[in-house]
């Protein structure tokens, strides 16, 4: 039995260096060579699962010296979001282990009036010794694998985002958990309940600085869009009226021309010139209209965009029931979509250059849908083989807040070389 509950425990020790291993090259973008990931994490167990003693150096200073070089060896970055990793996972490390560990073996001794000598142990106590460490083991796991679920994000998010600076005031914050729990292992206080609240808040404190990262980068990244939207609403402002005020002298022109050419006397060049710009008037003139100023002047910018680009352009848009929009929210949506749209359909052969895009009320609801034609194959180590396969950036992402705003919906379909999104929106009574 006592053998069986040991492979337990070694299999546990090995789940728990996996978790955190997949922590940490979340954080940190791992060394591409594959023999140095590999060795990354076959070093994982002796470093993730040391043994914290209280009153002992070694077992607290040796994780630190271990977790410098391997940072520095295995993990790409610079050396603030280096110096970070090492700030927020040594302290939780040394901590969760500490307080398993420490309970464990206070729980055991409550338990048995055992001695200190693991040799005059009977088989009934090195059992329940065995079983109490395998439980403080899986808790241990248990404990890593919530963390990693709830922290997954805020990992991800946070290593795109924050500058120099930003790092810098992270690390000032996660000095204080750091310090404070390497001296309180370290000079154990007679009292155990000083101990226990110090590791917990540790612990709490270094999760809190990922937390944290997080949310200054979600701050700022709300900022500059807040900003940027701004500048884009001025910008259609001014553009409905520039357009109106274009199309007023466009067609003034264009009676003029009709007069020159009535006109005799004028030559044959003179005669098709006044045709040629007859033709290009007539081409501005053919102004879109889809029932909603700000969204004449989008679908306006993306036909000439896509006219430019040899790309088939067909639309079919009634947006008077899209009032209740926010001139940004229908800027995101049909900004972003016929960008990406363009994109992809610059990918492909002339011949297939060909998107659609469709809006209209269908009942109660505002349907918005935009079709393009796109690539076959696909670089199979390509990052856009996603079912979204050429949107990059915050595009997609954007729309789909756009849409949740009036609790709608976007939805996505690739195949068969075409791509179809589709935004379903309910009209408010």
């Amino acid at each position: 039995m006592i053998r069986f509950l040991d492979l337990i425990s070694f299999l546990m020790l090995w789940g728990n260096a996996l978790i955190l291993f997949l922590m940490f090259r979340t954080f940190l973008p791992i060394r591409k060579n594959a023999a140095v990931q590999a060795a990354a994490f076959l070093i994982c167990p002796w470093l993730f699962n040391v043994v914290v003693y209280s009153n002992d150096i070694g077992s607290t200073l040796l994780p630190l010296l271990g977790f410098i070089p391997y940072i520095a060896l295995f993990y790409r970055g610079g050396w603030m979001e280096k110096l970070t990793a090492l700030m927020v996972f040594y302290p939780a490390v040394l901590a969760v282990n500490y307080l398993m560990e420490d309970t464990g073996r206070r729980l055991f001794f409550r338990l048995t009036d055992a001695p200190e000598a693991y040799e005059e142990w009977s088989y009934e106590t090195q059992l329940l010794s065995t079983s109490i460490h395998t439980c403080a083991l899986l808790l241990r796991l248990l404990f890593w694998l919530a963390a990693w679920l709830i922290l997954r994000k805020y990992l991800v998010q946070i290593m795109k985002e924050l500058t120099v600076k930003m790092w810098m005031l992270v690390d000032i914050l996660l000095l204080a958990p750091m310090v404070s729990i390497f001296t309180i292992i370290y000079f154990m206080p007679e009292e155990i309940a000083i101990v226990y609240p110090i590791c917990g808040a540790a612990i709490f404190s270094s999760f809190g600085g990922i937390y944290l990262a997080a949310y200054i980068s979600n701050t700022l990244k709300a900022e500059y869009g807040a900003r940027e939207l701004h500048m884009k609403l001025e910008y259609l402002h001014d553009k409905v009226g520039e357009e109106e005020r274009v199309r007023s002298i466009y067609h003034d022109m264009k009676n003029h021309l009709l007069v020159l050419q009535a006109q005799d006397g004028h030559s044959q060049e003179i005669g098709e010139s006044i045709e040629k710009l007859k033709e290009e008037i007539e081409d501005y003139e053919a102004y879109y209209h889809t029932g909603n100023d700000f969204l004449d002047i989008i679908i306006r910018d993306k036909l000439r965009k896509a006219k430019e680009k040899q790309i088939d352009f067909q639309a079919v848009i009634r947006f008077e029931a899209g009032s209740f929009m926010e001139p940004l929210d229908i800027s995101t949506i049909f900004g972003n979509a016929l960008d990406n749209a363009i994109e992809a359909s610059e990918k492909v052969s002339e011949s297939m250059r060909l998107i659609t895009a469709k809006a209209s009320r269908i009942h109660d609801m505002l349907v918005v849908a935009v079709e393009n034609n796109m690539m076959l194959d696909l670089p199979k180590d390509a990052k856009t083989s996603k079912e979204d396969t050429f949107l990059h950036g915050f595009g997609l992402s954007n729309i789909r807040k756009a849409a949740e705003k009036y609790d709608g919906q976007c939805t996505t379909k690739a195949g068969d070389g075409k791509f179809v999104l589709k935004v379903m929106i309910p009209i408010p009574e």
